[in-house]
């Protein structure tokens, strides 16, 4: 990647990565002096001071800049350029560099606006060959959006390695998942879009049509769990099976040789899987409930969703390592207010406890704008962030300040008229992501590696 360069949709006018110090000289009265203070600034960016900084201290601080600061500061010097390919450099980053509870989006219409940051240099294109249609084609699934819900702000990245044919699947540690499109034994991929570099891992042996497909990268092992959707003829498919790749640093392997059955009757939300407390999750529908695959016995089981009769668009979502569930309410026939409302899994992993719920007066502005279309749900941290289906609504809370903030839609994602009526398309579909320059599994995903 040569450069971090973003788009920034803030609402207030101050750059979000201005980063300043605000120090204020105070004199004998208690007053501030605005000269003194200019003064003290200057001392702070004196480059006589930072010029002497040894090497390893710097590098501890340059460790600490979230990803759009640090591809900044690449372009000072060849010594900063070079900090991305040193492995000391990349072992201190991993040993001191703080989690940031960001989110990617992939536009799965691909109705895109023609303004660019910065273009994929592909020698084998002529640029000026390629009509909007074939561009459109091309580009398919191979950019996607990152949001930071610090800032506010949203940032355009691509994925120039990934084939046409794959779809984006699940995100964990800094690595999106893809997975083929084409029925049969599915291929996935897993790939870095800061530093750009991309692995392919092992055919899974059963032919599946469009699984679900859960990710979960830890500091010394890979898990991935791939469900349903068993083809047991070239024209039909069925919830029979899952199976289970793993690989570890201490030398333990399972390359998809790990199988288990699915619960009885059991209709999984394609393509949908959430990772947290050791166990993968994903919604089972009519009626609403919850599958829970515990990768250390390798075994499913049912859990009962709350109000599992009245909810309408569920989505689970990780926070913190709990396992939350978010859904609209909706008994028309009690006397209970419809709303959108969030319950954790308790210990216990089969009681539900409510914990928050949206303003009653922001819920009805919610509901008018979302028409009963439906909306996707992905949470980060203490970051929820709710999508209204065929509108760029987006609605963020922050579930440690208690806040509920409709946030600037993606700019790089035109909202098209369908149909020539006045209905809306838009289809993005988003995953919990932590920017990383480097993963603590890069060793074990080198011995992966294979060529396309």
């Amino acid at each position: 990647m040569e450069g971090f360069h973003p788009l920034l949709t803030c609402s207030s006018s101050s750059s979000p990565f201005a980063y300043t110090f605000n120090l204020s000289a105070t004199g004998s009265s208690g007053n501030v002096s605005s000269s003194s203070s200019s003064t003290h600034a200057t001392l702070w960016m004196d480059c006589r001071i930072w010029s002497k900084l040894p090497p390893r201290i710097l590098d501890r601080i340059l460790a600490f800049l979230p990803p759009p600061a640090f591809f900044r500061v690449r372009c000072v010097c060849k010594r900063f350029y070079g900090l991305l390919f040193s492995n000391t450099f990349l072992q201190l980053y991993l040993q001191i560099s703080q989690p940031h509870h960001w989110f990617i989006f992939f536009n799965l219409n691909k109705t895109l606006k023609s303004s660019y940051i910065y273009t994929t240099k592909n020698p084998s294109t002529s640029r000026g060959a390629i009509t909007t249609a074939a561009a459109a084609a091309a580009t398919q699934y191979c950019e996607a959006y990152l949001f930071d819900p610090y800032e506010i702000a949203w940032y355009r990245i691509p994925f120039p390695l990934v084939p046409s044919g794959f779809s984006p699947c699940s995100s964990s540690s800094g690595l999106v998942c893809f997975v083929s499109d084409e029925a049969g034994p599915k291929t996935l991929i897993l790939s870095n879009p800061i530093i750009g570099n991309i692995t392919q891992l092992p055919p899974t042996i059963r032919p599946r049509l469009f699984p679900s497909i859960g990710l979960a990268i830890s500091h010394s092992s890979i898990d991935l769990t791939v469900a349903g959707d068993d083809m047991i003829s070239p024209f039909a498919v069925k919830n029979l099976t899952s199976e289970s790749f793993h690989i570890d640093s201490s030398g333990f392997y399972s390359i998809w040789g790990t199988t288990s059955p699915l619960p009885r009757l059991c209709s999984l939300e394609s393509g949908k899987m959430i990772h947290a407390g050791g166990r993968f999750y994903c919604m089972n529908c009519s009626p609403f409930s919850v599958l829970c695959h515990d990768i250390s016995s390798n075994t499913w089981s049912k859990i009962q969703a709350p109000m599992r009769r009245f909810l309408r668009s569920p989505s689970l979502i990780e926070s913190k390592g709990k396992l939350l569930l978010v859904a609209a309410v909706e008994k028309s026939k009690l006397n209970i207010p419809r709303s959108l409302r969030v319950w954790i899994l308790q210990a216990c992993g089969t009681t539900w406890v409510e914990t928050e719920r949206m303003p009653q007066q922001l819920y009805v502005q919610f509901a008018e704008l979302e028409g009963g279309n439906g909306f996707d749900c992905v949470g980060h941290g203490e970051f929820i962030v709710l999508i209204i289906r065929g509108t760029d609504k987006v609605l963020l809370f922050d579930i440690c300040r208690k806040r509920w903030q409709w946030i600037p839609p993606c700019p790089y994602v035109v909202v098209a008229s369908s149909g020539g009526g006045n209905a809306s398309s838009s289809a993005l579909h988003g995953f919990a992501y932590e920017p990383r320059l480097a993963t603590p599994v890069t060793a074990l995903l080198d011995q992966l590696a294979l060529p396309f």
